[in-house]
């Protein structure tokens, strides 16, 4: 034999060929396990562009979610949100996405950013949804008051075709030909290669869900549990949103109260939702986290706002609330905000929030079992870095939950526990462990301390030129960093399990999601990975192939 090629298969047919020579017995269960890497699940999973189709790409930007869209550019999330309601397929397209646009990501079938990185809040939103995404495009130039991007000379206007794969980061103009997936259930090949990996595995494999049909296309791919609930995103919900604004801008607890008594029943709604199709699994809700601010309006369109109206002369009465609202968006203004008044320092503060969130959880959940339906809810605080914050926050919130349950006439089981993403927590971890219940690694967050990089920036700046330069081997926020992050991860799961021995110890974060990361998770003991309900069965393939590793057990 003078020389040997890798044939290049697409994820179809590396599946098919696993499962057929098991049924020649050519190999075993195991080794056809082995054979079929993560990432060509996706192929199998999500539409792509048709590898026959003529097609020059115009650009290409980072993907960042997998799949493949075709619709007509729009460049603002109201736009977005009206014309998919209309039944028209759009991408939304834009310099960067922020909380505001959420209800035009719902509504677009895919999402395209000039920056950003595969952390970046595009890309976490888009995987979470299941839609294709490409961010970090950085030769497209988007122009919001021309409404209008463009690309080497080429320009793209409102209403103009494109389609982007999620899988290779191609941008295209016009429509071009793509395959539909097959749905998981009618694959029997790729059904059978995840059973034969489910009875490998040692990880459980949950998903981070925020609505209730989240949580069902979970437990369509094979989830154990919901691993994280995101409560601001609820929220943002375009019926709600004016509710959390008004409660935010109320000056006394009494006002606050007042608005938080018209969120309870939404709130509890919501729980109920995911609680009941979950029904027999776990599900880690989280309480609120982001700063305040990123639910009122943005502080530049406001000042552009009110400057038009000061010069025209007209609607007082909308120029004075405007003010109003710019003055409490200047009161929460920090410097830097992702290390500011958030998780669980609002908790401390404003405690009146989390008790309306610990009743909403617990009322939905009793109710739930009065019927009969095996609600299962864990209450997770972000952002702990001390045990005095923990202990403060569990003597708050317990007694809720309590007299829930006494009000209600039924026990639920339920566990209170913490976020790990900030250094310190994982250090203390121990100490933590005897108010914690449960840890769960946020390793977003952790990565960005741990580096001490802001993560869109770092994305944006320089990460990239690391990577060409050899500073960095991988991006570490697409996979973990064993020798930093990694390191901090083990010692947290020692040392909290000195004090708890049955402490459940998951991660929720995209590394969730990742091959690489899982392996790690595995070997420093993690009981569960979590990641969007769309990778889901990569992660079940994942977390089999760890226990595969030499040297590792699947007991």
């Amino acid at each position: 034999m003078l020389q040997t090629r890798s044939a290049k298969r697409t994820g179809e047919a590396a599946v098919r060929i696993a499962v057929d020579m098991v049924s020649e017995g050519l190999i075993n269960r195991k080794e056809a396990v082995a054979r079929v890497e993560p990432r060509q699940l996706e192929q199998l999973l999500f539409p792509r562009v048709d590898p026959s189709a003529k097609v020059q790409a115009l650009t290409r930007g980072v993907p960042a979610s997998p799949g493949a869209a075709t619709g007509q550019a729009v460049f603002d999330a109201d736009t977005a949100q009206e014309w998919g309601k209309q039944g028209k397929a759009v991408i939304l397209v834009r310099i960067e996405t922020n909380p505001n646009d959420v209800h035009g990501m719902v509504e677009a079938k895919g999402i395209l950013t000039q920056t950003g990185g595969t952390a970046s809040h595009a890309a976490l939103v888009a995987r979470g949804m299941g839609r294709p995404c490409i961010v970090g495009a950085s030769k497209v130039l988007v122009n919001l008051s021309t409404r209008s991007f463009s690309v080497d000379g080429v320009t793209v206007k409102e209403g103009d075709e494109i389609t982007i794969d999620g899988l290779t980061g191609d941008v295209y103009l016009g429509r071009v030909p793509t395959i539909d997936p097959k749905p998981l259930s009618k694959h029997p090949q790729a059904n059978a290669i995840l059973s034969w990996a489910d009875g490998i595995r040692r990880l459980e494999v949950w998903a981070n869900a925020d609505y209730p049909r989240d949580a069902t296309k979970a437990r369509e791919n094979g989830a154990q549990g919901v691993g994280l609930c995101r409560t601001e995103h609820m929220f943002m919900e375009q019926d709600r949103l004016p509710i959390v604004q008004a409660m935010i801008m109320a000056t006394t607890t009494k006002e606050r109260e007042k608005q938080l008594d018209l969120l309870l029943p939404i709130q509890r709604s919501d729980f109920h939702g995911i609680l009941s199709v979950m029904k027999g699994l776990p599900v880690v809700i989280r309480l609120i986290d982001p700063p305040l601010h990123e639910f009122l309006p943005n502080r530049d369109g406001l000042v552009s706002e009110i400057a038009t109206l000061k010069a025209t002369g007209k609607k007082p009465a909308e120029l004075k609330r405007l003010e109003k609202i710019l003055a409490r968006v200047e009161e929460l203004h920090e410097a830097n905000p992702m290390l500011g008044l958030r998780g669980v320092r609002l908790s401390v503060l404003f405690p009146e929030i989390t008790r309306m969130q610990v009743r909403a959880i617990m009322e939905a959940a009793a109710d739930l079992r009065k019927k009969k339906i095996d609600a299962r809810p864990e209450i997770m605080i972000p952002l702990v870095g001390t045990l005095a914050e923990m202990s403060a926050v569990h003597r708050e919130l317990k007694p809720v939950a309590e007299l829930v349950q006494k009000e209600k006439g039924v026990r639920v089981p339920y566990k209170f526990g913490t976020m790990i993403e900030i250094p310190r927590a994982a250090l203390t971890a121990g100490e933590i462990a005897t108010e914690a219940e449960f840890f769960s690694f946020g390793t977003n967050d952790l990565t960005q301390m741990t580096f001490g990089f802001s993560r869109d920036d770092a994305e944006r700046h320089f990460i990239v030129r690391y990577l060409e330069s050899k500073i960095l081997p991988r991006n570490p926020f697409e996979t973990i960093d064993e020798k930093g992050v990694g390191r901090l991860m083990e010692m947290a799961v020692r040392e909290g399990r000195k004090t708890r021995p049955k402490l459940e110890v998951g991660i929720c974060g995209e590394h969730g999601g990742d091959p690489d990361s899982i392996h790690l998770c595995h070997r420093i003991g993690l009981d569960y990975v979590s990641c969007s309900p769309f990778r889901v069965p990569i992660a079940r393939l994942a977390a089999a192939q760890a226990a595969m590793e030499p040297g590792t057990s699947s007991n």
